[in-house]
């Protein structure tokens, strides 16, 4: 329990904005709805998604010895804002790749860990491997599973990166978290795509961010119109959280500040941007990711079809739900 503690604290020290322990099992309340999104093809071309089926389930096929996951999250939240009627970049690509600074937190936590008490192997994971991370967050009792999929922290709302450290040892577990959602569905209404096609169900084949960074191939005609001016992820369903609403504050993380050169970025500039400005606006972006080619296909899916008006445009700050 004392280790556990120490664990805790060295966590919101190296800026982690939740810390949750849970004993590694089978995750067999996931399998039958894991198999039952896979079969309908939610999944898209992610391929990937379908290997490793058991692995996903259980972390101790991933990392030998395991007994423990701890659940990490980190705030990207970020109320700064891109000019008015500029192609819209979701929020967690606006500072430094992700991967890169949650890597060697990672890292130092692990070497933490195994300076307090000897014999200790691990290994640490943020969006690196078949893990269901939503899914040990809310075990390990740091957030439920909202219905847009994201996983809600309570007073802190879903703007929130997920990471994972497995350990070999035993230590003081979390109780799982309780969703709080209640009969809100401000998440469901407000999708342009309607991807979310049932509570805690969403269909990546019709989701904005699957669409803008995941897809290969190009952006089917029906979702003509429904971009809502998105060119890269999409930040909507968390937007218009009441959780988020409320409580969503600004990160702490210097590295995650967008640039001013990205936020004065007008229309016409998008519309204009050549290779070289791309890889030197997004030298150290999750942006590069879809690469300068993908980009240009979402700019140019954007300029030949006119936006709907955004249905979270209803829902202001300051008038939310009651929530628990």
């Amino acid at each position: 329990m004392e280790l556990s503690g120490k664990i805790k604290a060295e966590a919101y020290r190296l800026g982690f904005s939740a810390c949750g322990i849970a004993r590694v099992m089978p995750l067999e309340n996931d399998t039958e709805k894991l198999d039952k999104w896979l079969n309908s093809n939610y999944n898209g071309e992610m391929k990937y998604m379908e290997n490793h089926f058991d692995m996903r389930l259980n972390p101790a096929l991933l990392v030998e010895g395991a007994k423990s996951v701890i659940s990490l999250a980190y705030n990207y939240y970020s109320s700064k804002k891109q000019v008015e009627d500029a192609p819209v970049i979701s929020k967690y690509a606006y500072g430094v790749d992700y991967h890169v600074v949650i890597r060697k937190k990672l890292n130092l936590l692990l070497d933490f860990v195994r300076h307090e008490q000897e014999g200790v192997e691990g290994k640490g994971f943020v969006d690196s491997a078949p893990i269901l991370e939503k899914s040990w967050a809310q075990q390990s009792g740091i957030g439920w599973r909202g219905k847009n999929g994201t996983v809600i922290i309570t007073g802190k709302g879903s703007f929130h990166f997920l990471a994972e450290l497995i350990l070999n040892i035993e230590l003081d577990y979390d109780n799982p978290a309780t969703s709080k959602c209640g009969a809100c569905v401000r998440c469901i209404e407000s999708c342009p795509t309607g991807a979310i096609v049932e509570p805690y169900v969403v269909d990546a084949r019709k989701c904005i961010a699957y669409l803008t960074i995941e897809l290969k191939s190009k952006i089917p005609d029906s979702f003509k119109g429904k971009f809502a001016g998105r060119v890269f992820g999409c930040d909507i369903c968390q937007d218009v959280c009441p959780w988020n609403i409320r409580y969503a504050t600004e990160n702490s993380e210097p590295r995650f500040a967008p640039s001013q050169s990205l936020l004065d970025k007008t229309k016409e500039d998008w519309n204009i941007l050549n290779e070289e400005e791309f890889r030197s606006l997004f030298r150290e972006s999750a942006v590069k990711r879809t690469k300068f080619a993908g980009l240009k296909q979402n700019l140019l899916f954007l300029q030949n079809y006119d936006q709907t008006k955004l249905v979270c445009e209803k829902y202001k700050a300051g008038s939310f739900l009651k929530i628990k």
